[in-house]
C-alpha cells in the first residue's frame, strides 16, 4: 500500500530514481487570452470526464493583490488549459459554467480558492491532495515530494515565486505552470485509494467540505502589529510611528498594487520609528530612506511620523494590547498551573491518538482549539459538553468521534 511507501521515507528506504518531467505529455498549450478561445476551451473541458485539476499562479511577492494571473486546468479527455484572467478582464463565465458540477482537485486548496472566488469560480466538490496526503500519513506533502514518491516523477521547479503579473509570460514559466496540473488527477486517484484502504476517506470528505465552505478569514483588528521586528519598539509613541508608517505604506501599496515590502521594508519602518527623525534630512540619512525611490516618498513618510508625534497620549497604541484567547502556552505554568496541567494531559492524549491513526496531531485537532478548551474547559467536562465546545470551535465529526471521550478522561485526571 502507499502508506508503506509514505512511512518508509523516515526509515530511508530507497526507491528507483524519479524521471524528470520537463514537458507536459501533450505539449504546453497556448494561453487563452480572448473570449472566443475561452468559449472553445470551456466547451472542451465540459466535454471531458471526471474531476478537474486546477492550480493558479499569483504574484504575492510583487503585487498587493492576491489575484490569479494564470489559471491552469486539466481534465481527462480535455487535456491541459492555461487561462489568462487578466487579459480576459476577469470575465470567465464560460469556465464557470463548464466547471459548475465538477469535482475540483487542488493541492493546498485554501491558497487558491480565494483568488478563484474573485473570478466567480466556486467548487461544487473538492479534493485537496495536500490534505489527503496528511491524513494518509505521508511525511512530506509538497506536490513535488508526493509526485516523486507515488508516481516516480520529478517536477520542474523554480518559478513558483516569480512575478506572474509579467507579460508576456516566458515559455519556461508556462511549462512549469502546465506541469503543476499534469499529474494531479493521477495523484488524486492514488490518494483516494489509500485513504479508502485506511478507512479515512469519510474523514477526508469532511475536511474537504470544511475547506470548501469556509468563510473568508476576518480581517485583523490591528494588522500593523505584525510588522517584523516590532518587538524592538518599546514606547507607545514609537509604536504610533510604526502604525502611521505601516498605514501610509499600505495605502501606497494598495493604490499601486505593489507588495508592501517592495514599497518600504518592515525593517525600515522599525528603524525610522526608533530613530524619531525630526525632518526629511534626518530621515533620508537612514539606510533605505536615502535611496532614490524613498527620497521621492520622503514627504509621505515624514508626514506619517509627524502625525504620530503629535497624537495625544490617549490615542497612542497600548504596548500590551488585550489578547484574544488564551496566553501563549509557555506562560501557563506561571499564570494558571491547573490549566498548564490540563494542557499537558490533553496534548499527550491527542499525541497518542494521532500516532495510533498515523495522523499529524494538528490535523487531529487544531492546536488553538485545544488551547482554548484547556484554558477554559466546560464547568462539568462530560463527553457531551466537550463535544459541543469542540464542535462550536469548528471540529469535524470524525475528530469528535476520535477525541472527545479521551479528552474528558484527560481533563478529569488532571
Amino acid at each position: 500500500m502507499l502508506v508503506e511507501a509514505a512511512h518508509s521515507e523516515s526509515a530511508g528506504t530507497a526507491r528507483c530514481d524519479p524521471v524528470p518531467l520537463t514537458e507536459p505529455a501533450g505539449g504546453t498549450p497556448p494561453v487563452t487570452e480572448d473570449p472566443e478561445t475561452l468559449h472553445a476551451v470551456a466547451d472542451t473541458l465540459a466535454a471531458g470526464r471526471g474531476p478537474v485539476a486546477i492550480d493558479t499562479e499569483r504574484a504575492s511577492g510583487y503585487r498587493y493583490s492576491q489575484r490569479a494571473y494564470l489559471v491552469q486546468l486539466r481534465r481527462e479527455g480535455a487535456g491541459t488549459v492555461l487561462v489568462d484572467p487578466i487579459a480576459l478582464g476577469g470575465e470567465l463565465a464560460p469556465l464557470v459554467t463548464a466547471l459548475s458540477e465538477t469535482e475540483w482537485v487542488l493541492h493546498a486548496a485554501s491558497q487558491d480558492l480565494p483568488c478563484l472566488a474573485e473570478l466567480d469560480l466556486h467548487p461544487a466538490r473538492l479534493f485537496d491532495t495536500e490534505l489527503a496526503a496528511r491524513l494518509a500519513g505521508f511525511d512530506r506533502v509538497s506536490l513535488g515530494a508526493l509526485v516523486e514518491r507515488t508516481l516516480s516523477y520529478q517536477l520542474e521547479k523554480g518559478h513558483g515565486a516569480a512575478d506572474w503579473s509579467r507579460r508576456p509570460l516566458p515559455r519556461e514559466w508556462l511549462v512549469y505552470a502546465a506541469l503543476d496540473v499534469e499529474l494531479l488527477l493521477e495523484l488524486r486517484a492514488l490518494l483516494r485509494t489509500e485513504l479508502d484502504g485506511q478507512g479515512k476517506l469519510s474523514w477526508a470528505h469532511e475536511e474537504f467540505e470544511a475547506i470548501r465552505t469556509a468563510p473568508p478569514p476576518a480581517p485583523r483588528a490591528e494588522p500593523w502589529r505584525r510588522t517584523s521586528g516590532i518587538h524592538r519598539v518599546r514606547s507607545p509613541r514609537q509604536l504610533a510611528a510604526v502604525r502611521a508608517l505601516w498605514q501610509a505604506r499600505d495605502k501606497l501599496a494598495r493604490e499601486r498594487d505593489i507588495a508592501p515590502g517592495r514599497v518600504l521594508p518592515d525593517s525600515s519602518i522599525v528603524q525610522a520609528a526608533r530613530s524619531t527623525p525630526r525632518n526629511e534630512a534626518e530621515l533620508t540619512a537612514l539606510p533605505v530612506f536615502g535611496g532614490k525611490q524613498q527620497r521621492r516618498r520622503s514627504g509621505v513618510w515624514m508626514n506619517a511620523l509627524r502625525t504620530a508625534a503629535q497624537l495625544p497620549k490617549g490615542e497612542l497604541p497600548d504596548p500590551s494590547p488585550p489578547q484574544e484567547g488564551p496566553p501563549p502556552a509557555n506562560r501557563w505554568a506561571e499564570r494558571d498551573p491547573a490549566a498548564a496541567t490540563r494542557l499537558t494531559a490533553v496534548r499527550d492524549t491527542l499525541t497518542r491518538i494521532a500516532e495510533a491513526n498515523r495522523l499529524p496531531a494538528e490535523n487531529l485537532l487544531l492546536p488553538d482549539l485545544v488551547r482554548r478548551l484547556c484554558w477554559q474547559p466546560p464547568e462539568d467536562p462530560t463527553v457531551e459538553s466537550v463535544t459541543e465546545t469542540l464542535r462550536s470551535g469548528g471540529a469535524r465529526e470524525w475528530q469528535l468521534a476520535l477525541t472527545a471521550e479521551a479528552i474528558v478522561d484527560a481533563l478529569r485526571v488532571s
